[in-house]
């Protein structure tokens, strides 16, 4: 498995969890509140955490996914769902 996280600052944490976990709730399972979300991508799980002022991710990708794109998608749609913020992405790659 493949483990990639990445942590944000965002004034709206809970937020960007609610409205990615809608997006993406017609194609993929998800769950979701106001503190976590998960979606469960085809090839990646998708764990969403809010924090004071901050978004935690954690992509757990199967081992012959492409971690590069799920990366990105995730951080694209993620951006989307900003207000007039902008997102710096540093993502910590692991293999478990």
């Amino acid at each position: 498995m493949q483990i990639s996280t990445a942590t944000i600052t965002t004034v709206e944490p809970a937020r960007i969890i609610l409205r990615l976990c809608k997006h993406w709730g017609h194609k993929f399972a998800v769950q979701y509140d106001d503190a976590q979300g998960r979606i469960e991508l085809p090839s990646a799980l998708c764990l969403l955490t809010a924090g004071q002022g901050q978004l935690s991710i954690r992509l757990e990708a199967q081992p012959d996914a492409d971690l590069a794109r799920l990366q990105q998608v995730v951080a694209d749609h993620a951006q989307r769902m900003a207000r007039d913020e902008t997102y710096a992405w540093h993502w910590q790659t692991e293999v478990a």
